[in-house]
């Protein structure tokens, strides 16, 4: 019904059920229109019309339907010699750009990549004379309708268009009034075909746990006369998750889906077609277009989005008039959803049959022996899996599979072995054992090259604790004096802290607190001192570039504990905190408050008197 009308260069809308041969019904008409040596041998057309920018357009939505249209239009084309190119992302762009340059006849590409060659003026498309959009429903889904738009604008306006679909919903029906010519609209449908699906498809459809489906999935796997199976996923990672528990269960068994690099979609699809592998999980990116021979079993492990997804899905088996089997497991959560699509497409499962990996129907419906278990037996494990396939390097772009740049890894040259860092242990700035000579390195080796020369000393910048401890008892007959194991090394222009220096008297004990770490750049702390005979406690603390407090003085009777407290570390640029002193009195004699902080240029508080 279509080549008539196309062959004519009147625009088309061919809508059609999946596995009817839409891609022959547009690829036909385009390549009568190519012009090619063979038609100036001929005689059918002039030496002037050669040319070798591209003058037929097909513009699909998935690289995996890039790829498969283009393999049709060869063959449709070998005997005219077409030189038609595939152009989509995923693959190194040099070998694109080559045949570019050689010449082409007709292009089959991606919206983006299609978009990124014309935009670097690599690709010209105004010898343009035929422009087909290949599923045309699934790239306005997708988002795919302003790259369309932009390519469009670059085709001259004398041109013949057709779009082509499985289904048509209303906005592939604007975008025809748009940019469309007087457009004839072509439904294929047979006689005695009735719905929406094909009639040669056997449709079961199952409610079914979660936890349960793969034991089902391995079970329909082994029905009689099952051939190649596809098994569609809504999300990637569930896709990659069956296909990982397939195989453990024996089952020769691939994945595509978009997580993976462009080589390993393709090595999935090639052994898929090949028969090196029967199972094939994948999401909706294979369920549009896809056409393998000997598919029998299409298994729908989640519940389709929409109607339209259910049907493309579906039409990957029964294609050609070959009969096949469609099985949906539908989840508990995923009713609402599934009788929306039965209701758009009038199937008749509007309530499913709660099903289990046990139940006897299904068993029965779908032909599996009595007795099957979800491990498939060794004996009829005859494929030879996706090992056995071959990855093609495609020199992609991106993170993903990203092989050709990079040299394998038994061509790399070998690097030299890094000398590791010599660490010596020391202490107090000597080495642990003086008498065994320390390895240096190659790198380390001193200036005169002697390699017998002693040990490096330590580096300068070690750092070192200072612990001096004094300790001053009354029922202790010596001072015990603990010395620093190591002499601290001065800091670069700043003064060395003073001694803490500590008079004890009778009945009165004293413990001194380390010296405080001197600061850079700021000035020595002034010693402490006690007068026990008076039992005045004095304690000033440096501040800089500020005068000293004035010291307090309090006078107390006879019998009088004082504790002394540990000096306040001094602080940069800041104000001095007051000075606490606690005297507990054992007479008469109350605690005494802490005179005001005196500030600076002002007159400074008299001391406070404890009452007596």
């Amino acid at each position: 019904m279509t080549l008539p009308v196309a062959l004519s260069g009147t625009d088309v809308i061919g809508q059609a059920k999946t596995g009817t041969g839409k891609t022959l019904g547009f690829g036909l008409p385009l390549l009568e229109r190519v012009t090619v040596p063979a038609d100036v041998e001929a005689g059918r057309a002039k030496p002037e019309q050669l040319t070798d920018a591209p003058q037929a357009l097909v513009v699909v939505p998935t690289r995996e339907l890039c790829t498969q249209v283009t393999n049709d239009l060869l063959t449709a084309g070998k005997v005219r010699n077409v030189r038609v190119l595939a152009i989509y992302g995923g693959r190194a762009y040099e070998p694109q750009v080559e045949a570019l340059r050689k010449g082409v006849d007709v292009i089959v590409g991606t919206p983006g990549r299609l978009l990124d060659l014309a935009g670097q003026k690599k690709l010209d498309l105004s010898h343009v004379r035929g422009l087909v959009l290949d599923e045309a429903d699934e790239m306005l889904d997708l988002g795919f309708l302003p790259d369309v738009e932009k390519i469009i604008q670059l085709l001259p306006p004398k041109r013949q268009t057709m779009l082509f679909s499985a289904t048509m919903p209303g906005a592939v029906i604007g975008l025809a009034r748009r940019y469309m010519s007087q457009p004839t609209h072509i439904r294929a449908t047979a006689p005695d075909d009735e719905g929406a699906t094909v009639a040669n498809i056997t449709q079961r459809v199952y409610r079914a746990h979660s936890m349960d489906k793969p034991e089902m999935v391995s079970r329909i796997l082994q029905a009689d006369g099952r051939g190649l199976a596809m098994i569609f996923c809504r999300t990637k990672r569930t896709a990659a998750d069956i296909a990982e528990q397939l195989a453990k269960r024996g089952f020769a068994s691939g994945a595509v889906h978009g997580d993976l690099g462009q080589g390993a979609r393709e090595q999935a699809l090639r052994a898929f077609r090949n028969g090196k592998v029967d199972v094939l999980v994948c999401t909706d990116v294979a369920a549009r277009g896809i056409d393998v021979e000997g598919v029998t079993h299409v298994i729908n492990y989640q519940s389709p989005e929409d109607e339209k997804t259910y049907l493309h899905r579906v039409g990957r088996t029964g294609r050609a008039g070959a009969s096949g089997t469609a099985v949906t497991l539908v989840d508990w959560d995923d009713i609402p959803r599934w009788q929306l699509i039965n209701k758009a497409l009038d199937l008749g499962f509007s309530d499913p049959v709660e099903t289990y990996s046990t139940s006897p129907h299904l068993f029965e419906e779908l032909g599996i022996p009595a007795g099957t278990k979800g491990v498939l037996p060794r004996a009829e494990r005859t494929r030879a899996g996706l090992a056995a396939e071959e990855v093609e390097d495609l020199g992609e772009t991106g993170g993903r599979g990203r092989r050709s740049s990079s040299a394998p890894v038994e061509e790399r040259a070998p690097r030299a072995p890094r000398t590791p860092r010599q660490r010596r242990r020391t202490r107090g700035g000597s080495a642990l054992d003086s008498a065994e000579p320390v390895a240096t390195p190659a790198a380390q080796e001193p200036l005169d090259g002697d390699a017998s020369a002693e040990p490096r000393t330590p580096r300068r910048r070690r750092r070192t604790r200072v612990s001096a401890a004094t300790a001053v008892l009354d029922t202790v007959e010596a001072v015990q004096t603990v010395e620093p194991e190591a002499e601290p090394k001065p800091r670069r222009r700043t003064r060395a802290s003073k001694p803490v220096e500590i008079e004890v008297g009778t009945d009165i004990a004293t413990e001194a607190e380390p010296a405080v770490k001197p600061r850079r750049r700021t000035r020595a702390a002034k010693p402490v001192e006690i007068d026990v005979e008076a039992e005045v406690v004095t304690e000033t603390k440096p501040r800089r570039r500020t005068r000293a407090a004035k010291p307090v003085e309090i006078e107390v009777g006879t019998d009088i504990a004082t504790d002394v407290e540990p000096e306040v570390k001094p602080r940069r640029r800041t104000r001095a905190a007051k000075p606490v002193d606690a005297v507990e009195a054992v007479a008469t004699a109350e605690a005494a408050e802490a005179p005001a902080k005196p500030r600076r240029r002002t007159r400074t508080p008299k001391a406070a008197q404890p009452e007596s």
